[in-house]
């Protein structure tokens, strides 16, 4: 029996008042890559903070690795260091005053660990094999701040791989990249899914990739509308339901029609 990564069971969340998830259900298994996708609105970020404990939820339960998320998003430290986050952007102001090593290194660290000097070496270490995972050792020394967007993507998937995990939580973690750079990112982040063995939830609006690489898909519009593989999940009429017919015709006949 597979092991379970995420469950997550009749998940409400609220902002300001409105409901902007409401009764979601699902489970990740061991190293799937499911896709969130959506219309702008339907609440994909929303449904990721809370279950990664940034926001409060109304009603349900989240458990990551089989630990019951707390009410104040509370985990044990050992199970939190197991789930990476690579949200759509960061704001860096001015001159982000940290070399890429030293950000990658960030990702091993837990917060107020005083190292050791057999520490530092191993971080040391950790970082270096960390970059090379994503072809990036020639950017150790840049300024993260002097990073293009997509050198940046590379260097967040070093952060994420530079301590075991076993979650890796995507936001439209491609926003900003050109199709090149899409496709390369996407290229890395399957070849690190295996070698890794990582499970992957990502929110994405690339519906062509989704069917491409993701192994499932979640559906959501406020609810869930749909669950399943790619082609049951991705089909004319269950992207009726999530879209509505409209988008439906556009895209089909648009140039840009995979993508949404």
């Amino acid at each position: 029996m597979a092991e379970m990564i995420l469950e997550v069971s009749h998940l409400t969340i609220g902002r300001e008042g409105s409901t902007v998830v409401e009764d979601v259900s699902f489970i990740l298994e061991a190293e799937s890559d499911t896709a969130l996708v959506g219309p702008n609105g339907a609440g994909k970020s929303t449904l990721v903070q809370a279950i990664l404990g940034v926001l409060p939820r109304r009603a349900g339960q989240v458990r990551l690795l089989g630990h019951a998320l707390g009410a104040r998003g509370q985990l044990p430290a050992a199970v939190r260091d197991q789930v990476a986050y690579l949200p759509q952007s960061i704001a860096l102001q001015g001159r982000f005053p940290l070399s890429v090593a030293e950000f990658v290194g960030l990702g091993w660290d837990r917060a107020g660990l005083a190292l050791p000097w057999r520490g530092r070496r191993a971080r040391g270490a950790a970082v270096t094999l960390a970059l090379a995972k994503v072809g990036g050792e020639a950017l150790a020394k840049r300024l993260v701040s002097d990073l293009s967007t997509g050198q940046l993507k590379r260097v967040l998937l070093a952060f994420c791989v530079v301590r075991p995990r076993r979650l890796l939580v995507l936001d439209e973690a491609q926003a900003g990249l050109d199709a090149q750079a899409a496709e390369q990112f996407h290229s890395l982040l399957f070849d690190l899914r295996r070698s890794e063995g990582w499970t992957i939830l990502q929110v994405s609006h690339d519906l062509e990739m989704v069917r491409r690489t993701c192994s499932g898909v979640l559906c959501l519009n406020r609810s869930l509308r749909c669950s399943g593989t790619p082609d049951h999940a991705l089909s004319p009429a269950q992207l009726e339901r999530l879209y509505g017919r409209g988008w439906v015709a556009y895209h089909h006949h648009h140039p840009g029609a995979s993508r949404s």
